[in-house]
Formats: C-alpha cells, sequence, structure tokens
C-alpha cells in the first residue's frame, strides 16, 4: 500500500507481514525545490516482496525508468533486494555507504564467526545484486537534496539520510517503530554491534536539525516529531 506522508514523500510499504514487510520511500524533490533529477527511492524491500517495489512506484504515477537515483540504507536482503525488480529501466546510480559497498563487492570480509558477518559472507554469494551503477557514500555526503550520515551499529556502512526540504530523516534499520508510537533499536541477533548501534543514535539525534518525520525500515514511520522521538530513545540508552 502506497501512503503518502507528506506532500513529496510517499511510504512504500513492501512485503505481506513482518519480518518479511519493509518499507521503502519515495522523494520526489521538485516538491522541495531541489531542482531537476530530484526523484529518489530509499531502499528496495525483497526481491520476492508481494506487492513488489514495481507496483507501488506504478500506485504513485512512476515506473522505474522515471527514477533519477535510488539510495540504500545498508546492504541487508530486506533492504536491497528489490533492485531486481527495476531492471532493466533503471539505469541511474545506486548509493551505498562506503563500508557496506566494500563489504557486498567483497573488499571487506567480516568475521565467519560474528552471526550477522556470516549472514553476509553466504548472502552476498548466493543473491548477487544486479548489473548497477553502486556509488559509495561517505559520511556528509550530499546526493539529491539529501545528506548522508555514517551510522554504524547495525551494519558497518549504515547510512541515514536527512532531506532537510522534506523535514524527513530516512532511518533505515538505526531504529525500528516501538510502542506508543516511539522508536526503538534493532535487536542484538539483526546487529553488527549494539554499543556502536546505540552510540551512532545519540550522535545523530544531536548532530541533525529538527524534523518532522522518521522514515525507518520497519513499522509505521512516523509523521510529525521525529526529532524529538530520536532524541527520546538517545535519552534511554
Amino acid at each position: 500500500m502506497v501512503r503518502e506522508l507528506r506532500p513529496g514523500v510517499w511510504l512504500l510499504e513492501l512485503g505481506l507481514f513482518p519480518p518479511l514487510a519493509s518499507n521503502a520511500y519515495l522523494v520526489d524533490g521538485g516538491a522541495f525545490e531541489a531542482g531537476p533529477d530530484s526523484l529518489t527511492l530509499v531502499d528496495t524491500g525483497l526481491w520476492w516482496n508481494e506487492p513488489t517495489v514495481r507496483e507501488e512506484l506504478a500506485a504513485v504515477g512512476y515506473a522505474p525508468a522515471d527514477l533519477d537515483r535510488v539510495l540504500v540504507t545498508h546492504y541487508d536482503l530486506d533492504h536491497v533486494g528489490g533492485l531486481n525488480r527495476l531492471v532493466p529501466e533503471f539505469d541511474g546510480p545506486v548509493a551505498v555507504g562506503r563500508a557496506d559497498l566494500d563489504l557486498l563487492e567483497r573488499r571487506a570480509h567480516p568475521e565467519w564467526l560474528h552471526h550477522k558477518g556470516l549472514f553476509h559472507r553466504v548472502s552476498r554469494r548466493l543473491f548477487p545484486l544486479p548489473d548497477l551503477r553502486l556509488e559509495p557514500l561517505d559520511d556528509g555526503d550530499t546526493v539529491g537534496g539529501f545528506t548522508a550520515h555514517h551510522t554504524p551499529g547495525h551494519n558497518p556502512g549504515h547510512v541515514v539520510y536527512h532531506h532537510e526540504g522534506a523535514s524527513a530523516a530516512f532511518l533505515g534499520d538505526l531504529v525500528w517503530a516501538g510502542d506508543d508510537s516511539g522508536l526503538t533499536t534493532p535487536f542484538w541477533g539483526d546487529s553488527y554491534d549494539m554499543a556502536q548501534l546505540r552510540e551512532s543514535v545519540a550522535a545523530l539525534s544531536a548532530r541533525i536539525p529538527g524534523f518532522e518525520v522518521a522514515a525507518m525500515g520497519h513499522g509505521d514511520p512516523l509523521v510529525t516529531g521525529g526529532h524529538d522521538a530520536l532524541r527520546a530513545l538517545a535519552g534511554r540508552l
């Protein structure tokens, strides 16, 4: 199901039920005076999701060929698998945090005995991404109106994308939806380093200016008070 969170920002709900359900987001930068080349997809869900990212784009009136870029918050299959649904129409860049791109392209080798490291060593062999233009992002890089913030812990190269014009932060799996319209952290079994993740939450809450929309990868996004909720979580950790 597609839902407009604010003018120019759509939630694309992918999958049927947790844990197979995940969120992608579409941002039309033209709504925020971002100029040309401004249609951005943040994350893509799993490749077998029903409904698929292609169908969700069509519900908003777009096709993969209309996208100017894809921003990936991190290399996990429920955030990158849907890239396969975009080819061959989409030929733009796919931005990935540098450390996760190194992991994906086998320049970095996580420990076999680490629970998530083992998963990534296997998944990058069994489920390769399509032949797209993958581009690394470093902390503080800007692209299409977004600022990338390196937020390791869940993954080594996890990135949060802040769009000041949209008053939105696309949080990936830095946080999940919690109880009572709040936020919580992912559980340890799905993350590389929980202490580092908590540090990333605190650092991000202090670093970026106030924003309304907290657009996380799992659960219902917050359409107001997103920055307040992130600061509240940082205070509890």
